[in-house]
């Protein structure tokens, strides 16, 4: 609600009092008072002077916030997601995502027909990918590859990032008509790639990063997903999932709830670096390293040939 409501747009420099920012969301002075005193206790906004003011975390709550993070919130705010948890029991049940009693045909197909939700999603994933970036670009070494598809990357920030790091590579990024169709391409040595990884040819490339794709996902789907790969790969070329992979033989809170997330809302899973292993294996890969980031996010690397 505090995100949705965009609270920390309207804070500056001096504290502003609940009557004052209930006025500017139209909102009750009262509760809202009481609400954002929640989150000062987690360290997002401070209490000063009898009113609320920004502290590094709710900083990022900002929508002209270089590292924007406003989406994220909005999208676990949406009542779609909401309901979704809340039928877990259906999950359990049939091991189907309860995203079908609301949308037969999956969480994407709901969104597309909701284009407001479609942005709030969007948005929460590209500040995601983000966050996530500097950890990534700081555990792996991408100088080796001459030209790097990004298969299902969204707005492409994460290879943006990389040709940025990497100024002798190209880059292909592949992923859905629609998404292709909203991205600014302003950079010389990337390329757009419309189509379906389940129906369509991938880019032919040296490196491939799957940040973040296969979790949403049942396995027969990403071995389909890993033999589009493998086919387009050139030889000799490398496989990168990028993901919460789950810590085998020690408690991973993180990655266990989220796990039950995908199996709710997407139909996929977390995985360890085992179970990604196994996919590999089925889908002609070769699972070669597991690479740490100092973020949560692991590199689990495979060859293609």
């Amino acid at each position: 609600m505090v995100a949705e409501l965009g609270i920390a747009d309207y804070l500056g420099d001096a504290p502003a009092g609940e009557s004052e920012l209930a006025s500017r969301c139209g909102v009750d002075a009262d509760a809202l008072g009481r609400v954002l005193r929640l989150p000062c206790g987690h360290g997002v906004f401070e209490r000063a002077d009898g009113g609320f003011l920004h502290s590094p975390a709710s900083e990022l709550l900002r929508t002209d916030h270089p590292m924007a993070m406003r989406g994220f919130p909005r999208m676990m705010g949406l009542p779609v997601f909401q309901t979704v948890v809340e039928r877990l029991s259906h999950s359990v049940r049939t091991g189907s995502p309860s995203m079908e009693t609301v949308e037969p045909n999956g969480l994407w197909a709901y969104l597309q027909s909701r284009p407001d939700e479609y942005e709030i999603f969007g948005q929460a994933m590209t500040a995601k990918a983000v966050a996530d970036i500097a950890a990534v670009l700081g555990a792996y070494d991408f100088t080796q590859f001459g030209t790097i598809a990004d298969v299902g990357g969204g707005r492409g920030h994460l290879l943006r990032a990389v040709l940025d790091a990497v100024p002798s590579a190209e880059g292909v990024l592949f992923d859905l008509p629609e998404v292709i169709a909203a991205v600014d391409f302003q950079h010389e040595r990337l390329a757009p790639r419309a189509g379906d990884f389940f129906a369509d040819d991938l880019p032919s490339a040296d490196g491939y990063i799957l940040m973040e794709v296969l979790h949403d996902w049942p396995d027969d789907a990403c071995v389909t997903i890993l033999e589009g790969i493998r086919h387009a790969a050139r030889p000799g070329a490398t496989v990168l999932v990028i993901e919460n992979v789950i810590a085998e033989g020690s408690p991973d809170p993180r990655g266990r709830t989220l796990d039950v997330v995908m199996l709710v809302v997407t139909g996929g899973r977390e995985r360890t670096a085992t179970e990604l292993g196994v996919l590999f294996e089925r889908a002609g890969l070769r699972a070669r390293a597991v690479v740490p980031t100092a973020g949560p996010l692991r590199i689990v690397e495979a060859a293609a040939a």
